[in-house]
């Protein structure tokens, strides 16, 4: 959201307590240390204010700038992941692309899928860098194009449980190589991962497709490339 909307918001709220008789002008001016005039010139739309000329009206008023967002908006991108009551888990299923974020929106949820909390907390996770903020568990429903390469390992219209609290490229169990949703020009695709020099080396399952390799960017490491570790393979039945 823009800072003049804020603005805009903060116009409409003051408004409002001047229409109810709640607040004055002189009054506002008084509580903010402003002049009288350039509180009127910000409420007639004349002028702007400062983020600290914000800030005192804001605290003049015991206002939040949470106050001035939009909640559809805020319902928008939040994510919001309904309680459980019984032994189920909810996980967001989500498109493919939308992995790499650290915070899952409300608009990039398709659906709630419902996975065995004692499956959950079974799974063990490794993680580098500072994941803390990020949802770990997502769904994701592999597209045609998605599935290309990974015959007969999942095919379309199949549904990966990801963990996107285990970013690193050690063996989750031995001698078995790991899943991954790793970032691919921009987007996500989900590969088989090894490093070779400077570049992220992504298998398919399929050994007649192609191998791509990823550029480790500099002043990044591999775990910057991987969302997350694919933990569940369910098929369509």
């Amino acid at each position: 959201m823009k800072f003049k909307v804020l603005q805009d918001h903060l116009r409409d709220i003051v408004w409002a307590k001047i229409e109810k008789g709640e607040l004055t002008g002189l009054r506002l001016a008084q509580m903010t240390g402003f002049k009288q005039a350039h509180i009127s010139n910000f409420l007639n739309r004349k002028r702007g204010l400062s983020l600290e000329g914000m800030d005192k009206i804001l605290a003049a008023q015991h206002l939040s700038v949470l106050d001035l967002l939009d909640p559809a908006e805020v319902n928008q991108r939040a994510t919001i992941v309904p309680p459980s009551t019984d032994e189920f888990e909810n996980i967001a299923l989500i498109d493919l692309a939308a992995a790499a974020r650290p915070e899952i929106a409300a608009r990039d949820i398709k659906e709630f899928l419902k996975f065995r909390k004692t499956f959950l907390a079974r799974l063990r996770s490794a993680t580098e860098g500072d994941r803390r903020d990020w949802l770990r568990f997502v769904a994701i429903r592999i597209e045609s194009r998605d599935a290309q390469g990974m015959h007969p390992r999942f095919a379309a219209g199949a549904t990966l449980l990801v963990d996107r609290h285990y970013n690193v490229l050690e063996p989750y169990r031995k001698g078995e190589p790991n899943l991954y949703v790793v970032l691919k020009n921009g987007t996500c695709a989900v590969r088989y991962a090894e490093v070779a020099g400077n570049r992220l080396i992504l298998r398919p399952h399929d050994p007649a497709a192609s191998i791509d390799a990823v550029p480790i960017p500099q002043g990044k490491d591999t775990s910057d490339l991987i969302m997350g570790r694919v933990c569940f393979v369910g098929m369509e039945a």
